[in-house]
């Protein structure tokens, strides 16, 4: 005697398999976060902006430690007070990083050009020094987005930039390569192929 069994597909038809688990949510949900990083890191370069993030607490009340400052590039000549600008200070200032200060005065050197002295929003003096810019243009902060700098400042870090972007990479190929897997073995064996017991 002999008995015919049709194997069952586990799937309905046109449907795909899904992996177990969170596995797949938490890869998308990765790779969402990657792709919206990648955008805010490009865009702004795109529309003709600069960005800085902001690493001191100098300028706070305006904007915070850890925010991004977006920058446009506006000529020398017409820098105002009031505008914040971010600028290396001078050799003989001792500060060997790049400042975010608000202009708080700007009087003309010997040679003509604009001498400028700045302050921070959350400093009780103006620094102690007046500069010159070298270049015919200067960036001055539009307009600020808080917290996203600590994105970045992570970033910098070469150990978070693989988990960052590895799993999520890795997670995609994994699903990807569970679907050619499974796709294999549909052409080998056909759903509602017949076997004989």
């Amino acid at each position: 005697m002999t008995t015919t069994a049709t194997r069952a597909s586990r799937t309905a038809p046109g449907r795909t398999p899904r992996l177990p688990g969170a596995l797949p949510l938490v890869g998308n949900v990765l790779l969402v976060a990657v792709t919206l990083v990648a955008a805010i890191y490009l865009l702004p370069g795109l529309l003709g902006y600069q960005r800085y993030v902001i690493t001191g607490g100098s300028m706070s009340g305006a904007f915070e430690k850890g925010s991004i400052a977006f920058e446009r590039t506006v000529p020398v000549a017409a820098l105002e007070v009031g505008d914040v600008i971010t600028y290396m200070p001078p050799a003989d200032a001792g500060v060997d990083n790049l400042v975010t200060h608000r202009i708080t005065e700007i009087t003309t050197a010997e040679d003509g050009t604009p001498l400028l002295r700045t302050q921070g929003d959350a400093n009780a003096d103006a620094d102690p020094w007046t500069f010159q810019l070298v270049d015919e243009v200067q960036p001055v902060v539009s307009f600020t987005v808080p917290f996203l700098g600590y994105v970045f400042m992570a970033l910098a870090d070469p150990a978070v930039r693989i988990l960052v972007i590895g799993v999520p990479a890795a997670l995609v190929a994994l699903r990807s390569l569970a679907d050619v897997v499974r796709a294999l073995r549909g052409e080998r064996r056909p759903a509602g192929a017949e076997v004989a017991a």
